[in-house]
């Protein structure tokens, strides 16, 4: 069965701009959710955010990923699950081709990758399971797009924010993305003059209170 819904709305050109100035790992001393995990990038440094346009595969049938990257608007990021399979490649040379020409700022791919050369090349960045030389194919059998997916242990939906850099990704809600942001935001200016005052010989274990455990 294929199931194919439009897009989400874009996200918000504020939100973008936001979060390109902070980093995932000062929301993960916030929060302990919605980070995939298992996912490692083809190249680094990266830093992307864009608008979640999600598919669902069925294992070896990647119809519906030449399907959605054909629709991909500027700012989106292609987020793939594959129904468990991570030995699989269903994103390789073509499809990132084809991804960033449409104006696509990533992919997430729950499974592997491949024409890792080739996709380097393009400049364009994806977090992955890994690289394989054994792909899906073209099998006419099912796929989804634009439908919540589960992507290396999170849910993540149509619409949502995607929010990568070298260190990993977040899943955000539209709605929170902004005010998140700016938290984030002083969280790290916070840590300007933590640095000067380190530098002049004060304990970092003094700063985050690690020192009184060991009196």
């Amino acid at each position: 069965m294929f199931i194919r819904h439009p897009s989400a709305p874009s996200i918000d050109p504020r939100i973008v701009e936001a979060l390109s100035q902070v980093c995932t790992s000062t929301l993960g001393h916030l929060r302990d959710y919605g980070f995939p995990r298992g996912l490692t990038p083809n190249v680094r440094p990266l830093k992307f955010v864009g608008t979640a346009v999600t598919v669902r595969l069925p294992h070896l049938d990647s119809t519906a990923v030449h399907v959605a990257v054909d629709d991909l608007r500027p700012g989106d990021v292609l987020v793939v699950e594959q129904s468990g399979d991570e030995q699989r490649s269903c994103f390789g040379g073509l499809v990132s081709f084809t991804a960033k020409t449409r104006g696509a700022v990533g992919a997430v791919i729950d499974g592997q990758i491949n024409d890792i050369e080739e996709m380097s090349g393009y400049g364009f960045p994806a977090y992955s399971r890994g690289i394989s030389a054994l792909t899906t194919r073209i099998a006419g059998i099912e796929g989804a797009i634009n439908v919540p997916v589960s992507v290396g242990g999170v849910v993540v939906k149509p619409g949502d924010v995607v929010f990568a850099d070298s260190d990993g990704i977040a899943i955000i809600d539209p709605a929170e993305a902004l005010d998140l942001a700016a938290v984030l935001k002083r969280k790290e200016d916070a840590e300007i003059p933590t640095r000067e005052k380190i530098a002049a010989g004060a304990r970092i274990s003094d700063f985050s209170g690690a020192a009184k455990h060991y009196l």
